[in-house]
């Protein structure tokens, strides 16, 4: 199955801190860097380095250069990008000593996406190809039945959590990627051990992958359930930890892997990610998990 991802570009600038800023402080970087980032990158990255075939749908500004460059290095189309006459969407991420981060972003040309556009890129998919979406780009509503009337199958990942997003047709949805908060806050669960029942029983056609941090995670569609654990690393930078994992899962799926293998891949790329600083950068080639995995 071919990928369309349909999602952010961002500049991601990461300051490295000893702690949160809180509320009425300044406070000294130990560090800097400037970054390619944004979910819907991060996702693209991620689907093409695990040897997917996947297209970006999105726009940058005339400073989006860097985020171009990333893509064609990837082995992405970046010719397929829109550009805007708004700024590149950026992220202010702080980074603790512990890897954890905390962050900020603005959409720019993320919220400005014309359905025109957007219907040309879906003329490229055929019925069964999977459609990824995130929730950092505008006409998210409109893509989710859309897909679905094209018979896409349709991947979500309900990141970052906002008011509206329970209103959304979200009954379009094949593939639900999320971690322990944002399922608690579709299902209503805060127990994570009910959330994908309870995701199943508002969304019955979805099938439901859902990541517990240091639990690990676990996939749930009806007919069986699958876990796997962590594979155990010291974090230095967790930024991109989710978008490797669902870009590896939905690559693994896409090439006819069983969900299990599936699942064992993205953790050991999401481990590998989390052990690098950066966004993208961090994000491992298919060459990377595989060692990774024979030495496990």
């Amino acid at each position: 199955m071919k990928i369309l991802c349909v999602g952010s570009l961002n500049i991601d600038k990461v300051y490295q801190v000893p702690h949160f800023v809180q509320a009425g402080e300044t406070l000294a970087a130990a560090g800097f860097a400037q970054l390619p980032g944004g979910k819907g990158l991060n996702q693209t990255v991620a689907l093409a380095r695990a040897g997917a075939e996947v297209r970006h749908a999105g726009a940058v500004g005339t400073d989006g250069d860097l985020l171009r460059q990333t893509l064609r290095q990837a082995g992405v189309d970046d010719s397929l990008l829109a550009e805007s006459s708004l700024s590149t969407g950026h992220a202010i991420i702080q980074v603790d000593p512990k890897g954890q981060n905390s962050i900020i972003v603005t959409a720019g040309a993320n919220g400005a996406l014309e359905r025109e556009y957007l219907s040309a890129m879906l003329d490229g998919c055929e019925a069964g190809d999977i459609l990824l979406l995130q929730n950092e780009t505008n006409e998210l509503p409109w893509l989710l039945q859309e897909g679905r009337r094209r018979e896409l199958t349709v991947a979500f990942n309900p990141s970052p959590i906002t008011p509206e997003l329970p209103d959304y047709p979200l009954d379009c949805v094949d593939i639900l990627i999320l971690n322990e908060i944002e399922g608690a806050a579709l299902s209503g669960e805060s127990d994570p051990a009910r959330i994908p029942a309870a995701l199943r029983a508002r969304y019955p056609r979805a099938r439901v992958m859902l990541t517990l941090g240091g639990d690990g995670c676990v996939y749930e569609d009806g007919s069986q359930t699958v876990r796997q654990p962590i594979f155990p690393v010291t974090a230095v930078d967790t930024t991109a930890a989710g978008d490797t994992f669902c870009g590896y899962f939905l690559a693994w799926l896409a090439q006819g892997e069983p969900v299990a293998q599936a699942l064992r891949a993205a953790s050991a790329a999401a481990a590998l990610a989390v052990s690098r600083p950066g966004a993208a950068p961090s994000i491992p080639r298919r060459e990377e998990v595989l060692d990774f995995l024979r030495t496990r």
